[in-house]
Formats: C-alpha cells, sequence, structure tokens
C-alpha cells in the first residue's frame, strides 16, 4: 500500500508527475524542494495589504481568498478557489491543491496538499501529503522527526523500510478523517477512507477503510458539597 496509486488519485493535483518514478509515496518528498524552486521561482505578489505577508516566488491561483495575518513565506504553489484563513504561516516548499482550507493557526513546512484537502484549526503539518478530500480536526499535529538519530522507517511485514529521510510525517490517504486532537507520529502512512477517532496517538501503517478508536476509560465520581 506504499505506491503513490495505492494512496492518492493523481487525477486530482495538478502535480501529478511529482511521483513520477516514484516507488514508494514518501520518495516524491525528496523531489518536493526541487519541484516548487523550479516553477515558482519567477513569481511575485505586491503587497496590496500590509497585514498578510506574502513572500517571493508564491504562485497563487484565481479566486484563492487569503485573510489578515496569513503568513506565506515560501517558495509555493498554491491552486484555485482555496481559504487561507487568518493567522495560517506557510513555511518552504509548499503545494496546496485547488479549492482547499489552510485554516487558523496552522503551520506548513515541505508539504503536499491534494486538491479539496482540508486543514482548518490550530494543526502543524510537516514533511507530509494529504490525500484528495483529506480532513484533519482542530489541532491534529503531525510529528516529523525522530526523538533519536537516524532515518524515519516504515514497516512492513514486520520489518522496517528505510524511507532515507530524516524528517518524515505522514501520508494521509484520499478521504481519510483524523480526529481533534490526535498526534501521528513520524512515518504514519493512513489507507484511504480511514477513520483515527480524536485525541489518538498514532503510530505506523493503517490499512484502508479501517477506524481507530480511541477507548480510553473514564471515571466519573461524585463532587463533594462544598
Amino acid at each position: 500500500m506504499f505506491k503513490p496509486s495505492d494512496l492518492f488519485d493523481l487525477s486530482q493535483t495538478a502535480h501529478a508527475e511529482l511521483f513520477d518514478g516514484c516507488e514508494h509515496a514518501w520518495d516524491a518528498l525528496k523531489k518536493l524542494k526541487a519541484y516548487i524552486d523550479a516553477r515558482a521561482r519567477l513569481a511575485t505578489h505586491p503587497q496590496e495589504n500590509a497585514r498578510v505577508f506574502i513572500g517571493p516566488n508564491v504562485i497563487i491561483g484565481e479566486g484563492t481568498v487569503i485573510e489578515d495575518g496569513a503568513m506565506i513565506k515560501g517558495p509555493a504553489i498554491i491552486g484555485r478557489n482555496c481559504e487561507i484563513r487568518h493567522n495560517a504561516y506557510l513555511r518552504e516548499h509548499v503545494i496546496i491543491g485547488d479549492n482547499c482550507v489552510v485554516g487558523n493557526a496552522c503551520e506548513f513546512k515541505h508539504t503536499m496538499l491534494f486538491n479539496h484537502s482540508k486543514v482548518p484549526h490550530f494543526s502543524y503539518v510537516g514533511d507530509s501529503i494529504l490525500g484528495y478530500q483529506a480532513h484533519l480536526g482542530a489541532g491534529v499535529k503531525i510529528s516529523n522527526v525522530k526523538l533519536l538519530p537516524g532515518n524515519v522507517t516504515v514497516a512492513r511485514d514486520g520489518k522496517p523500510i528505510d524511507t532515507g529521510l530524516r524528517k518524515f510525517g505522514a501520508l494521509l490517504g484520499d478521504h481519510t478523517d483524523i480526529g481533534c486532537n490526535s498526534v501521528l507520529n513520524p512515518g504514519s502512512i493512513i489507507g484511504r477512507g480511514s477513520v483515527v477517532y480524536p485525541c489518538t496517538n498514532w503510530r505506523g501503517v493503517l490499512a484502508a477503510n479501517s477506524i481507530v478508536k480511541n477507548q480510553a476509560e473514564r471515571e466519573v465520581i461524585i463532587r463533594l458539597s462544598r
């Protein structure tokens, strides 16, 4: 399930060629910087509103709305009819597809979003690829660096595969939904159509059309009178 076509509908991005020759979907992250640099190097934007910062080498599609307080550092390629909401922070080498939502107080770095992906509130997304109509609930964090030295690995049949990436967050297949305040640890791969319940700490590979339930025990006691 690690091939690009296993996770993503490549017709739902204007940048399908980024995956050409990729044996594993995460190999596209190794090409992302060069791909964006080659296409965005001539793009500039006058800062008509001082409350929005748009750096050099940023391409913005027709119909995209950028709200006050957003910072797009660039290089970046942003598609059509997107919402870049208040206080969003887009760092280096980000691709945003068409009809995407980049929400309030969200930070993106070295990341690609397919069309109709939505990250509406308070999330960090680094070194990751989000598929068509993927959605992150409020406060989802995608961790992209191991605490211990070495490259991020992904397990297949119980054996680790070296991704060749020191920084690698997650691959989210098409139509995935990650619940509020969940954490995806480095090298997480979520298959198409899967759901992760809120407040889940996830590590590893999740098969397509799966549900991860967070069933932590709760204790309810009687409140003593004051």
